[in-house]
C-alpha cells in the first residue's frame, strides 16, 4: 500500500480535474440513457424468462438444478424488483429445507434479509439476521452475512440521524465491517469496499478514498459494482470546491445503475438533491428526483419513496414557478413593443387581470402542495400498505394542474377574441361526477391490485345468502368500499362519508347492517379485515 500511495495521489487529482471538466457532458449521457432505460430492463426482461422458461423444463427432484436456477432469478430481481426477489428467495428457503442443506439454507435467509434492507424493512431484516448461524457457512457467505448486517446498522444511522441512536448504530456497523474483513482475501473487490465503507461510518471523508479509486481504475467491476463504487466515492467530495467532482461521480453512478436495470438505487436521487440544493438547477433537479421516485415505487423501497416524495413536490413547485415566471417576463417584454397604441393600453389591462388570476392560482398551487406535503406526512406513518396510491396521486394533481391550464389559456383566447358568450360553455365542460367516478374507479383498481384476494376474504365472514360481490360493471361497489377504506386504515365514518360523500349516518347503518350478518361478532368482524394480507408473494412469478 505504501508503494502506490504516491501513485494514487497523483491519480486522485488529475482524476478531479478531468471528472469537473466532463460534468456537463455527462448530463447529456444520462439524459439519453433515461430514454434508453426500456431497453435495458427489456434485456434484463429476456434474461429473466430464459430462466423461468429452464426451471419450467427442470424436473421437480432436480433440487440441486432448481436451486441453481432460482439463485440466478433471485440476482437478477434483487437490485430490480423486490416482490419477485421475494417469491425466489422463499423458494430457495424451501429448496434448502428439501435439500436438508443448512449452509443454502442461510444463505437464503442472508439473501431475504438483503431485499427486506432494501426495501426499507429493519424490523423483519434484523429478525432474518438474527435466524442466522455464521459459523456454518462458507467465507464468502460469511463475507456476504456480515456485509449486510453492517450495512443494516449503517442505513438505520442514517435513518435515525440524530445523536442518540446514530452513534451506536454506526458503531456497530463498523464492528460487523470488521468481521466480515477477516475473512476477504488481500486485494479483492470485497476487501476494498469494506475498508471504504467503513471510512463513510467512521466519518473519514476528508480525502477521497483509495480504496474506491482503485476499483475505479484497474478493477474489472460489473455496471452495478461500478455505480455503486461511483457513489460511495461520492461521499468523500463534501465541501463547495468538490462540487463538480461529486456530481460527476453521481452521474456515473446514476448512468451504470441505468445499464444495469438497478432500480434500488440512490445515485439519481442524490443528484437530483445536488442540483436543486447546491446549483439551484430546478428543471434537471426534477427530472432525476422524478426518474429515481419511479426507480424506488417500481422496485418496491418504501422508505426511499417517503423520503423521495418529500422533496419531489417542492421541486415541482420551483419547477412550476419557473415556467410562470418565464411566461410573464414575455409577456412584459411583448407589452413593451407596443407600448404607445390604443392597442398596448388593452392588451395591458387584459395582462394585468390575467396576472392578478395567476397570483390565485399560485395560491392554489400552493395550497395543494401543502396538501401534499401533508399526505406525505401521513404516508410516513403507514407507508407499509399505502405506498401504491403515491404515484396515483402525483398524476391525479398533475392531470388537475394540466387541465386548469388548459382552461386557463382557453379563457384567456375567448377573452382576446371578446368570444365572453363561450365562456361559460368552456367552464361546462368541467363533468364533477365523470371525475368523481373516474377517481372511484382508479381507487378500487389500485386498492385490488394491492389486495386482489380482498373480496373472497371479506365474503368468507358472510354467510353465503349474506355475501357481496360487485355487478358486472362494478369493481368495488359501496358496502366493498367502505370496508376496502377500514382496510387502508381510514376508520373514521366521518372521513369515509365524506370520501365517499354519504352521511355519518348512512356510513354508520352500511357498517352495522353487514356486521349484523356476519358469521363472527363485529370487533372480530373488525380486526379480520384489517388482517386480510396483501399480495401474495408466494403466488407471483
Amino acid at each position: 500500500m505504501r508503494i502506490f500511495t504516491p501513485i494514487f495521489l497523483l491519480v486522485l487529482f488529475s482524476y478531479s480535474a478531468f471528472s469537473s471538466g466532463r460534468t456537463d457532458s455527462l448530463f447529456t449521457v444520462l439524459k439519453s440513457e433515461i430514454s434508453r432505460r426500456k431497453i435495458y430492463d427489456d434485456q434484463k426482461e429476456a434474461r429473466i424468462n430464459k430462466l423461468k422458461d429452464r426451471l419450467s423444463h427442470t424436473s421437480v427432484n432436480a433440487l440441486e438444478a432448481q436451486y441453481d436456477i432460482l439463485n440466478k432469478l433471485y440476482e437478477e430481481y434483487k437490485v430490480y424488483q423486490f416482490d419477485s426477489a421475494y417469491v425466489y428467495t422463499s423458494k430457495l428457503e424451501l429448496i434448502s429445507k428439501r435439500l436438508n442443506d443448512k449452509p443454502k439454507y442461510y444463505e437464503s435467509k442472508i439473501k431475504l434479509a438483503f431485499i427486506l434492507l432494501s426495501a426499507g424493512m429493519f424490523k423483519e431484516s434484523f429478525d432474518c439476521l438474527n435466524q442466522i448461524n455464521p459459523h456454518v457457512v462458507s467465507d464468502s457467505t460469511k463475507i456476504e452475512y456480515y456485509s449486510i448486517k453492517a450495512r443494516a446498522y449503517s442505513d438505520l444511522a442514517d435513518y435515525n440521524n440524530d445523536n442518540n441512536f446514530t452513534p451506536q448504530d454506526n458503531q456497530l456497523a463498523i464492528k460487523y465491517i470488521d468481521s466480515a474483513l477477516t475473512f476477504c482475501k488481500s486485494g479483492s473487490y470485497d476487501q476494498y469496499r469494506l475498508l471504504a465503507d467503513r471510512q463513510i461510518a467512521m466519518g473519514i471523508t476528508g480525502v477521497p478514498s483509495t480504496y474506491l479509486i482503485q476499483l475505479l481504475m484497474y478493477y474489472p467491476l460489473s455496471n452495478h459494482q461500478r455505480a455503486m463504487a461511483a457513489t460511495g466515492l461520492s461521499n468523500f467530495y463534501t465541501t463547495r470546491d468538490q462540487l463538480d467532482e461529486r456530481i460527476y461521480l453521481l452521474e456515473k453512478g446514476a448512468i451504470y445503475d441505468i445499464r444495469s436495470s438497478t432500480k434500488e438505487t440512490l445515485a439519481a436521487f442524490k443528484l437530483g438533491e445536488q442540483l436543486y440544493y447546491k446549483l439551484g438547477n430546478v428543471n434537471d433537479s426534477y427530472v432525476f428526483i422524478q426518474h429515481a421516485f419511479d426507480d424506488a415505487q417500481y422496485y418496491g423501497a418504501r422508505l426511499r419513496k417517503i423520503k423521495i416524495a418529500a422533496l419531489l413536490p417542492i421541486v415541482a413547485a420551483a419547477k412550476n414557478i419557473n415556467t410562470e415566471n418565464e411566461k410573464s417576463r414575455l409577456q412584459i417584454y411583448l407589452l413593451s413593443i407596443v407600448a404607445v397604441s390604443l392597442l398596448i393600453i388593452l392588451i395591458s389591462f387584459i395582462v394585468f387581470v390575467q396576472l392578478k388570476r395567476l397570483k390565485v392560482k399560485e395560491v392554489i398551487i400552493g395550497e395543494k402542495n401543502i396538501q401534499l406535503e401533508k399526505i406525505n406526512d401521513k404516508l410516513s406513518e403507514d407507508a407499509h400498505i399505502k405506498e401504491e396510491y403515491i404515484g396515483y396521486f402525483f398524476n391525479l394533481i398533475s392531470g388537475y394542474i394540466l387541465k386548469l391550464e388548459k382552461l386557463k389559456r382557453n379563457v384567456e383566447r375567448k377573452i382576446a377574441t371578446k368570444k365572453y358568450d363561450d365562456l361559460l360553455l368552456s367552464i361546462n365542460e368541467i363533468n364533477i361526477k365523470k371525475e368523481r367516478d373516474s377517481l372511484f374507479y382508479t381507487f378500487d383498481h389500485i386498492f385490488l391490485k394491492i389486495f386482489p384476494n380482498f373480496i373472497t376474504a371479506f365474503n368468507s365472514l358472510l354467510k353465503k345468502e349474506d355475501q357481496i360481490w360487485p355487478k358486472d360493471n362494478e369493481v368495488l361497489n359501496t358496502d366493498l368500499r367502505i370496508f376496502a377504506l377500514m382496510r387502508l386504515g381510514i376508520s373514521d365514518n366521518e372521513t369515509i362519508a365524506t370520501i365517499l360523500e354519504y352521511s355519518v349516518n348512512t356510513i354508520y347503518v352500511y357498517k352495522m347492517r353487514i356486521k349484523a350478518k356476519a358469521l363472527i361478532p363485529g370487533d372480530e368482524f373488525d380486526h379480520k379485515i384489517m388482517a386480510i394480507k396483501a399480495v401474495d408473494v408466494l403466488s407471483k412469478s
